[in-house]
C-alpha cells in the first residue's frame, strides 16, 4: 500500500473507510443535505451520522434562537431565507428546516409558506421538521395521539392547534416547561423515557405518541418508549432526518430505532 493511501485510511473511522476511499478515488459522492438549525452552536447531529452517515453528507447553517417562546422564534424566523441561500452556495441537494416549534408555532399555513419560500428561492427540494412529524404520524397510522414535549404551555397550545389543523386529535399533551435553549441538554434518557410513559399512560385510547422538540436527543429512546407505551413513537430529530433522506431519494428505513424507521 502506498504511504498516501495508508495515511488516508488510518485517518478515517473504519466504518466509513471504504465509502470515503471510493468517493475520493473513484469520484463518487454522497448527496448533500442542507440543514438550518435554530441554535447557533448546533453541528451535525449524532443521530444523523448514526442513521445515514454512510449515505448523506450534512451541511449546516445556524440561526441564533435563545428561547423556545413565540418571542424567541419571532427574533430569528426572518433569517431562514438567507441561510437557505448560503446552503445553495455549498452545493446541497435538498434543504431541511430543522426545529419543530420554529416551524409550527404560527400554524399550518405558515409552515407551508416558509417551505415554499425556501423552495422557490433555492430551486431545491425543501421540507421542515414539522412536516417530518406530520408525515411520520400519518405513516404509523396515528390519529388519536399523545404528545410529550420540551415546551411550556403556550408552545404546547400552538402545537395542539397545528396538529388539529392536520386532523389529529390530541388526547393528552404535557411539556417539560423548558424555555432556555441550553436547558434542553440536561434531560437524560431515563427521565425522558419515564416522562413519555407517564404522558401515554393518561390516554389509553391513543394510537401514537409524539415526542416534540428537535433539541431532545431521542433516537436511542424510540424503541424503549414504544415498548413502555405500547404505541408507535414519532420524534422530531430522527423523523426530521427521515424526511430529509426521503427528499434526497435514498432509502430512509433503518431497523433498530422504532417502528417508523424500521419501515
Amino acid at each position: 500500500m502506498k504511504p498516501v493511501r495508508r495515511t488516508l485510511l488510518q485517518s478515517i473511522p473504519l466504518a466509513f473507510a471504504t465509502q470515503a476511499f471510493s468517493e475520493i478515488v473513484l469520484g463518487q459522492t454522497k448527496p448533500r443535505l442542507g440543514m438550518i438549525f435554530p441554535v447557533i452552536d448546533r453541528g451535525v447531529p449524532e443521530e444523523g451520522l448514526t442513521l445515514y452517515g454512510d449515505k448523506i453528507d450534512y451541511v449546516v447553517e445556524n440561526l441564533d434562537l435563545q428561547t423556545m417562546t413565540p418571542e424567541g422564534y419571532d427574533a430569528v424566523i426572518g433569517n431562514i431565507p438567507e441561510k437557505a441561500l448560503n446552503l445553495t452556495e455549498k452545493d446541497v441537494d435538498a434543504i431541511m428546516i430543522m426545529g419543530t416549534s420554529l416551524t409550527f408555532y404560527q400554524g399550518q399555513e405558515f409552515n407551508e409558506r416558509i417551505t415554499e419560500t425556501v423552495r422557490s428561492a433555492t430551486g431545491l427540494p425543501t421540507s421542515t421538521m414539522s412536516n417530518g412529524i406530520i408525515n411520520g404520524l400519518k405513516e404509523v397510522g396515528g390519529k388519536n395521539i399523545v404528545c410529550a414535549t420540551a415546551y411550556n404551555d403556550e408552545v404546547n397550545s400552538r402545537l395542539v392547534r397545528f396538529l388539529n389543523q392536520h386532523d389529529f386529535n390530541v388526547l393528552n399533551i404535557e411539556g417539560l416547561g423548558i424555555e432556555a435553549v441550553g436547558d434542553i441538554f440536561s434531560v437524560t434518557d431515563p427521565q425522558l423515557i419515564q416522562f413519555c410513559g407517564d404522558v401515554a399512560g393518561k390516554a389509553h385510547e391513543a394510537d401514537a405518541i409524539l415526542i416534540s422538540c428537535g433539541g431532545l436527543i431521542t433516537l436511542d429512546i424510540l424503541a424503549p418508549v414504544e415498548n413502555l407505551a405500547n404505541l408507535p413513537a414519532v420524534s422530531s430529530t430522527p423523523h426530521g432526518l427521515y424526511e430529509g433522506a426521503k427528499l434526497l431519494g435514498i432509502t430512509a428505513s433503518v431497523p433498530g430505532y422504532g417502528s417508523l424507521l424500521a419501515g
